[in-house]
C-alpha cells in the first residue's frame, strides 16, 4: 500500500516532514498548504503535486489523500495548529500535528475530543522518543533491569534568542522534554516550578521577554520523583539534552536524544555504552523515525488509541505546562 499523503505549513519543518516522505517509496506527496502562496507554489514545484492556500480549497480539490502532516507554527509554535487540524479531522482525515499540539488546552482538548470522535488516528510529532537510544532504553525499563524506578532527571536547553510572549520557552521547547519524562514515568501527579528570565540589552529592564530558564520538580502518580531544568540561555553546539532515569537496581543516561546512552548496574563498575545506536547521528535525524512510524502505523492501519505520541498523549503534556506555569505564578505546588 502507498499512502498518499498533504503537508499543510510548508515552512522549514513542514519540508522536514516532505523530505522524509518523499524518500519513502510507501509515499506519495499528492499536495501542499500554506496561507502564503509563494511558499505553497514553492513546494508544489519541489513535490510536483498541487499547492493551495488554505485547507478548504485542498478539500475541494477532490484528492485523494490518506494522512496529512499539519506543521504551522503561530503563537508559541502551537499557535496556528488548531483551526486546520480541526477542518482536516472534521474531513475524516488523519493528522500528525506538530508540538505542542496547541498553547491553549482548550483547543487541544477540542483536536482530541473531535479525533476520537471520528476515530481518526492523531499523532504529534513528540520525536525525541523515537530513536534507537530511547527505545532500547525503554526496553531496559520494560525488563525491569532498571528495578523499581526512583528519580527521573532531565535538561534540555538551547541558545534560542527568539521570544514572543512570557510563556515560549516552557510552551514551545518542553513538550519534547516532558513528553520523555512520561515516556519512563507514567502520568504526572503533581508539580512546583520557578522560573528566571535571562538578561537581553534591548529587552525591557535589561531582561528577556520570557522565562527563559526553568527548574521544575514533579511528582508521579506512581511516586517517582522527577527534575527539569530547561533553558533558552545555554546550550551551544553540543549539550542539548541530558536524561536521567535511575532505578533501585541501576540507571542509565540518555545524552543528545540519540548519541549516546550508557547503562550503569548498581552493585558493579562493569558499565554499558552504546554511541549512535542504529546508525542516528543527531537530532536532525528523529524527524525520520517519528514520521516513519507514523507512515507505518497508518499503513497498518492500527486503532486510533495505539498511535504513539498520539494527541492525547501530547495533551497530557500541554497541562503539565499549564501546570508549571500556574506553579510559578500562585507560589503553589500544583496538582493535575
Amino acid at each position: 500500500m502507498s499512502l498518499n499523503v498533504a503537508i499543510v505549513g510548508v515552512g522549514n519543518i513542514g519540508n522536514i516532514h516532505g523530505g522524509v516522505y518523499e524518500k519513502r517509496p510507501d509515499c506519495t506527496i499528492v499536495a501542499v498548504c500554506d496561507i502564503i502562496k509563494e511558499k505553497a507554489d514553492k513546494a508544489a514545484t519541489r513535490y510536483n503535486c498541487p499547492g493551495f492556500t488554505s485547507v478548504k480549497e485542498m478539500l475541494a480539490s477532490g484528492i485523494k489523500i490518506d494522512a496529512v502532516s499539519v506543521a504551522t507554527a503561530g503563537t508559541e509554535n502551537g499557535g496556528d495548529h488548531y483551526e486546520p487540524t480541526m477542518e482536516l479531522l472534521a474531513a475524516g482525515l488523519p493528522v500528525l500535528g506538530e508540538k505542542p499540539i496547541s498553547n491553549n488546552i482548550g483547543h487541544a482538548e477540542e483536536m482530541v475530543a473531535l479525533a476520537r470522535e471520528k476515530n481518526l488516528r492523531y499523532g504529534i510529532n513528540l520525536n525525541h522518543r523515537f530513536t534507537p537510544a530511547a527505545l532500547r532504553a525503554k526496553e531496559w525499563v520494560e525488563a525491569g533491569r532498571l528495578g523499581e524506578i526512583n528519580i527521573i532527571n532531565m535538561t534540555m536547553w538551547i541558545n534560542n534568542p527568539n521570544e514572543s510572549s512570557p510563556w515560549f520557552h516552557i510552551r514551545a521547547l518542553h513538550p519534547h522534554s516532558l513528553d520523555v519524562m512520561r515516556y519512563y514515568g507514567g502520568d504526572v501527579e503533581k508539580v512546583q516550578a520557578f522560573f528566571k528570565r535571562g538578561p537581553r540589552k534591548d529587552g525591557p529592564d535589561g531582561r528577556r521577554v520570557c522565562w527563559s530558564n526553568v527548574q521544575v520538580n514533579l511528582l508521579f502518580k506512581n511516586g517517582i520523583i522527577g527534575h527539569l531544568t530547561g533553558s533558552y540561555d545555554a546550550g551551544g553546539s553540543y549539550g542539548l539534552e541530558t536524561l536521567e532515569v535511575v532505578g533501585s537496581e541501576g540507571r542509565f543516561v540518555l545524552l543528545d536524544a540519540c548519541e549516546h546512552l550508557t547503562f550503569y548496574p548498581r552493585f558493579s563498575r562493569q558499565t554499558e555504552t552504546y554511541d549512535y545506536l542504529g546508525g542516528m547521528m543527531g537530532f536532525n535525524e528523529t524527524f525520520n523515525s517519528r514520521i516513519s512510524k507514523w507512515v507505518e502505523q497508518n499503513i497498518a492501519k492500527v486503532s486510533p488509541d495505539e498511535i504513539d505520541a498520539s494527541g492525547a498523549a501530547a495533551l497530557h503534556v500541554q497541562r503539565i505546562i499549564e501546570a508549571v506555569i500556574e506553579s510559578w505564578e500562585t507560589g503553589n505546588v500544583v496538582t493535575l
